[in-house]
Order: structure tokens, then sequence, then C-alpha cells
């Protein structure tokens, strides 16, 4: 039998390892193949045939979505089982646990309850009507300083930029789009970050936070080195790049939908906990 780079196979063996993808053209006796419950394997060829799958047992967002393994400094694979091994050596109740709660939630849920107050639908259009940019500005800010998901710096640099009229009136109308608009996200997302990149704040944490914040059943929060080194413990592509842009935001987003379906046996909530989880997996949290 031939295997091609792409082709998707079972091991016949260990149904633990599950699906795999073919990492590149067989020309000899040995096959490389990323395993999704097991990592990178060499396997020969004269003592094992790969089962060639097709069609529905064929699908796989973790192999859709595959990255390679780098250059550099190493990162472990850790599968989806090991992810949750390790979170829970943190948090032995989950999501449930008295500690995560404290630790890694609470201020979050405090944060998006003020968002749903004063970044309200209404609230924002009542402002806008009234021209008072500046109202707005001070609303995003007031929940910004909410948590610390943003940097003291780049909250500071929001901060600056929202001072006077001419930076609160973009970013007031951007965000009301971002939130409430009716267009694609795409466009919506990229309006905002034109916005934060005339204030001089055109930073991922800044650019996710109110989203998140305001709709963490949807959306998910970038900060740049832990969502970096949680995808890729996890092989998962999420195409970064420093400045904004949609590509990296939508394929962090598929990472996030990933975890949760991969781990609804803990009951995630929202975003919240799966941004949490991201945290508490990344292989270098105190560099984070």
């Amino acid at each position: 039998m031939t295997y091609s780079k792409g082709d998707r196979v079972k091991h016949p063996n260990r149904e633990d390892w599950g699906l795999g993808e073919v990492l590149e053209d067989c020309r000899g006796d040995h096959l490389h193949v990323f395993f999704v419950g097991a990592g990178d394997r060499t396997l020969s060829l004269q003592h094992i045939q790969p089962v060639k799958v097709e069609g529905a047992e064929a699908t796989s967002s973790h192999l859709d979505n595959l990255s390679a393994a780098g250059t550099g400094k190493k990162v472990q694979y850790q599968t989806v089982e090991e992810c949750v091994d390790r979170f829970l050596a943190q948090y032995p109740q989950g999501f449930q646990d008295e500690g995560y709660s404290a630790e890694e939630r609470d201020d979050k849920l405090e944060a998006h309850e003020l968002a749903k107050e004063v970044l309200a639908e209404d609230a924002l259009d009542a402002l806008l009507a009234e021209a008072d940019f500046e109202q707005v500005a001070k609303a995003a800010l007031k929940v910004a300083n909410k948590t610390t998901l943003v940097y003291p710096n780049e909250r500071m640099a929001l901060r600056e930029g929202l001072k006077g009229p001419a930076g609160a009136e973009p970013f007031a109308t951007a965000l009301r789009e971002l939130l409430y608009g009716e267009g694609e996200m795409e466009s919506r997302f990229a309006g905002f970050a034109g916005a934060l990149e005339q204030l001089g704040a055109a930073k991922w944490a800044t650019a996710t936070y109110f989203l998140f914040i305001r709709f963490p059943e949807q959306h998910i929060f970038i900060k740049p080195t832990v969502t970096q080194q949680a995808s890729k413990s996890c092989r998962f592509e999420i195409n970064y790049k420093t400045a904004l842009n949609w590509l990296t935001y939508n394929s962090v987003q598929k990472f996030a939908f990933y975890l949760a379906e991969q781990i609804s046996d803990l009951k995630p909530v929202d975003m919240i906990d799966i941004q949490s989880f991201m945290w508490c997996i990344s292989p270098d949290r105190k560099k984070a």
C-alpha cells in the first residue's frame, strides 16, 4: 500500500492513538504520521500497515488545523488527556473547583456583569445619539480596568489614545459596531482594529477583550504568549501574527471551540473557562 502526505490513517493495533495524518509522502519503508492521541510517530511499514480512512471517519478539526512541529525551542506535544490531567492537577474539581473560581473566573464574571450594564446596546446607542463619545470611552475603560487581563501598559495606551473627542469618537462607533453590528464579524473586527491602530493601542488583548467580556459564550480572549504556547503544545495552527488580523483571530476561535468540544466532560460554561484552561495548560506559565 502507498501513502501520500495528507492521507488520514489509523494504527491497526493502537486504537488509543486515534486518527492520524501522514506528514510526508512515503519514499521507503518508514512512514511519518501525526496521531491526535499520540503525536508524531515513525512507523515501519515492514511491520505495520496503517489503515486508510475516508469520509466522515476521516473528519478531524484538529488535523484540519494541524501546525508544523516548528523550529527552535521544541514544545512537547500534549494530548487532550494530558492537558486535562495538567488542569486537574491544579484544580481537582475542575471548573467547579472553589480555587478555580476564585483565581480564574470570579473577576471575569464581575467584568461581564459590568459590561452588560455600561456597554449594553441601548446604553451605547443613547450615548452615540447624543454624540457623547467620551462617556463611551470612559465606560470601556471602566470595564477594561475590572480585570488584569489587559496589561497595565496596554490599558494606559488605550486611555491615552482616548483622551479627547478625536480619539473617542472613532473608538466609540467602532466598539458599538464590533459588539452589535449586523455585518460580518470579519469586517466588524477589522473596523475595531483600525480604530485601535489610530489610537496607538492595537494589541491583541485590547482588541479581543470587549467581545470576550461582553459575550463570553461566543468569543475568546487572546493573550499572545499564553495562546501561542497552548496552541503549539496542542499542535493546532493559529496563524499567529503580531499585527491584528482576522486570520489569527478566527484561527484562535477555532482552537477555542475545538478545546471546548474535546473537554466537554469537564462541563466548561463558556470561553472564560476555555481561556483559563489555555492558561493552565501553557507549558511555561511563569513567562506567560
